[in-house]
């Protein structure tokens, strides 16, 4: 993934760079990531779109996959230039 195309995430609607098929999947990603309650039926006929039902499983198994990732190294504190208070605690 380039630069260019990262700047693309943040405004990805309106971006002329990403093709139907990503915009589908980050709106995908967004809705995971933030209001996961607000998924409906509709938002599985607009990825049904672009994606087959197990492309549709997998995207999402990927997404939730790298949320909780995230969240997990952020309860840890092992954002860019933590140390883990689960070592350091064992250590002492």
């Amino acid at each position: 993934m380039t630069e260019d195309l990262i700047s693309e995430i943040a405004d990805y609607e309106a971006s002329t760079v990403l093709t139907p098929r990503e915009k589908a999947a980050i709106h995908y990603a967004d809705v995971l990531a933030g209001d996961h309650k607000s998924a409906s039926e509709n938002l599985f006929d607009k990825l049904r779109a672009h994606f087959s039902e197990a492309e549709i499983i997998d995207l999402g198994w990927r997404i939730i996959t790298f949320v909780g990732y995230g969240r997990f190294i952020h309860a840890l504190g092992l954002e860019i230039g933590g140390t883990c208070p689960i070592h350091k605690s064992a250590a002492e």
